[in-house]
């Protein structure tokens, strides 16, 4: 139980942060509300009404979406890797190999679907 001593304070202190600011909040904040106030912040201009399908996004925007998690991934175990390259020999090299070829594979698809063109 000692150990976890640590975890236990800084989770209590976290709670009671939380606790303290949306306490704070409904203390100090604006009592008087008008229609303004109320209504969704669209930089000035009046909000439209959205199809209840929601409209359809372009497949562009996924396959953004899907290369940025590449490399994301990509980096995340990268870092790892480099840092402790010295002690995994020839066969960690290999291994990063075959990961940044399978990660290549999906960029190669993602550029020959159009997702790196933009209009």
């Amino acid at each position: 139980m000692n150990a976890y001593a640590p975890i236990l304070v800084l989770g209590g202190l976290a709670a009671g942060f939380a606790i303290f600011s949306v306490i704070m909040a409904s203390l100090t904040g604006p009592k008087r509300y008008n229609r303004a106030k109320l209504d969704a912040y669209e930089c000035g201009i009046e909000p439209t009404p959205q199809p209840a399908g929601g409209g359809r996004f372009p497949i562009k925007y996924y396959l953004t979406a899907m290369l940025f998690i590449v490399f994301d991934i990509e980096i995340v175990f990268l870092y790892p890797w480099a840092v402790s390259f010295d002690s995994l020999g020839l066969f960690g090299l290999v291994e990063m190999l075959l990961f940044v070829l399978t990660a290549f594979v999906a960029y190669a698809y993602v550029w020959r679907r159009g997702g790196l063109e933009w209009d």
